[in-house]
């Protein structure tokens, strides 16, 4: 009796919010969003808007009474909630199975595409949190750890998740990777000649095929431990650096950047690594923060909000971005992440693109995701509230025009 007492209680002492009806698991093809705040970013949030999705992509975005319903269009009522771009992680070790080979400190020819992991419950809950699309890295064993994989977090099949192989190139300097035992990449000197020395290779390597492919010299011999990194001098992806602390972040800028001439996403970008804000702005280097938000300065007992601090000192709105670095905090707690960002100084509205259109053009996947545009991936999240409100939650969430996630038919996951 006392605990039908006290559910009685709980439940009525819950604030009321509206419900979606519940979409079948299986329907897919044309849907219509309608009468939600649609917040498309690229351009203004559109009150009472309406987005067409159609065959996984979005067909249309537009106001009610501008944008019509087309007849045979399955209508999902997204009143009083919010239609948001689904979240994208940045840094993230889930999905794909964490990597540490930690023989060789560079490893250029490793990747994790081999390790999908499709439907798991990781990955079904990152759905709930309205997560759809993150970076999956090797670790931070090593200070080239190998390649990464962009994957959704829905789907039944290899070709339904994988957004791109290469994803990224894991690089991490400092901290993690340092060893002991006095090997070579004990200290950062070490560490950083190795890391800037197989790049070099890399690039010699590139360049010789390069040079055969437009008909000059002989075809050079294939070397898989290189293969790879041409995609990274043809700047078709970037490193993922995990990069933190005011000297580390200073030798990612003028090594990899400045003097490789590298794209390169700082992330983690945490303690005082923010000091080099201007040289990141010069260069054209994105910050990505997290999994640590803020940091106490041991110098005048300030906390900084790190996020805030990059874009205080003059890193552009369009980029910056946060993470979790999944396991350590889950990707679905990602809208916390940010929402602790926001509380310790980044603007929401730049938090917001931080998760949605900034990551995406972090990763260069921005034709296929992070804003809610014509010809996009339907990649779709309906919130009862503010995503950074900790009182909100995710009512639906559509993946590639699937219904991945569905609150009022699966329960509320998280």
């Amino acid at each position: 009796m006392f605990k039908q007492i006290l559910l009685l209680t709980l439940v009525s002492c819950m604030p009321l919010l509206a419900q979606v009806g519940p979409v079948a698991l299986e329907q897919e093809g044309c849907f219509a969003i309608t009468g939600g705040q649609v917040f498309p970013m690229n351009g203004p949030a559109i009150d009472a808007g309406i987005v067409l999705v159609k065959d996984g992509k979005i067909e249309a975005v537009g106001a009610a009474g501008v944008l019509a319903v087309p007849a045979g269009y399955r209508v999902i009522d997204a009143s009083g909630h919010r239609v948001i771009p689904g979240f994208i992680d940045l840094h993230n070790h889930t999905g794909a199975s964490d990597l540490h080979d930690i023989v060789y400190q560079v490893n250029p020819e490793l990747r994790v595409l081999d390790n999908i992991e499709m439907n798991s419950a990781e990955m079904r809950i990152a759905c709930a949190g309205g997560v759809t699309t993150l970076l999956s890295i090797p670790g931070s064993g090593t200070n080239m750890g190998g390649f990464g994989v962009i994957i959704k977090t829905f789907g039944d099949k290899p070709d339904e998740v994988v957004v791109r192989f290469p994803g990224a190139l894991k690089i991490a300097q400092a901290g993690n990777p340092e060893r002991g035992n006095g090997d070579l990449g004990s200290g950062r000197m070490g560490m950083n000649w190795m890391i800037r020395n197989v790049l070099l290779e890399g690039k010699a390597y590139h360049d010789a095929w390069t040079a055969f492919e437009a008909g000059k010299g002989e075809a050079p011999a294939k070397d898989a431990r290189y293969e790879y990194l041409r995609g990274l001098f043809r700047g078709e992806y970037p490193c993922a650096v995990h990069t933190q602390i005011f000297q580390v972040v200073q030798s990612t800028l003028r090594m990899l950047a400045r003097d490789l001439k590298l794209k390169i996403v700082i992330d983690h970008g945490e303690f005082d690594g923010f000091i080099n804000a201007p040289l990141a702005v010069e260069l054209g280097v994105p910050a990505a923060c997290g999994p640590r938000i803020f940091w106490l300065s041991p110098n005048d007992g300030h906390f900084y909000g790190l996020a805030a601090s990059w874009y205080w000192l003059g890193v552009s709105s369009d980029r910056i971005g946060v993470n979790t670095d999944s396991p350590v905090v889950p990707q679905e707690e990602l809208p916390f992440q940010a929402a602790m960002a926001i509380r310790h100084g980044l603007p929401e509205g730049v938090a917001l693109k931080g998760l949605t259109i900034n990551a995406a053009k972090m990763l260069q996947i921005d034709k296929r995701v992070g804003s809610l545009e014509a010809g996009k991936d339907a990649d779709i999240v309906l919130w009862s509230g503010d995503p950074f409100d900790p009182r909100s939650k995710v009512r639906i969430t559509m993946v590639n025009g699937k219904v991945a996630y569905d609150a009022a038919r699966d329960g509320q996951r998280f």
